[in-house]
């Protein structure tokens, strides 16, 4: 059975080595990249099926990174782990294609269920406050 194929990306290496453990029972890591211009390069190379990426990375953000794939055309399924809480970068994110949203201090518990989610052409969203998997009813949408 084909595990699915991921793409991490994240600036530091202690964080890749920790998501890698996290999710290498459950899919297969294809690469792991530390800024958004590798993201694309690697995304475009590999066609993973998720991308785990980033907001705050060097030389292009997470954000600015997801609209050039979405620009080129990739149907990778976008999933941010980010430290950042504010709506503005959760609204930022679901308008470039994201379909996770997962706050770092969150990551054991809601990681896997953001991937899920967003296989299944669901949206999951994490945050201080509330998660939602229902894209109906968050407020982003």
């Amino acid at each position: 059975m084909n595990r699915p194929r991921v793409l991490l990306a994240d600036d530091h290496r202690a964080l890749l080595e920790r998501m890698t453990v996290l999710l290498s029972f459950s899919y297969e890591i294809v690469g792991a990249v530390s800024n958004g211009q590798e993201l694309v390069t690697e995304a475009i190379r590999l066609n993973p099926d998720v991308i785990v990426l980033d907001i705050t990375m060097p030389l292009m953000d997470g954000i600015e990174a997801a609209r050039k794939l979405r620009e080129i055309g990739l149907s990778s399924r976008l999933v941010f782990l980010t430290i950042h809480n504010e709506d503005e970068f959760v609204r930022a994110c679901l308008d470039e294609g994201g379909q996770g949203y997962v706050l770092k201090a969150h990551m054991k518990t809601h990681l896997v269920r953001a991937i899920e989610a967003a296989l299944m052409g669901r949206t999951f969203i994490s945050s201080a406050h509330a998660h939602r998997t229902d894209p109906e009813n968050h407020p982003f949408a």
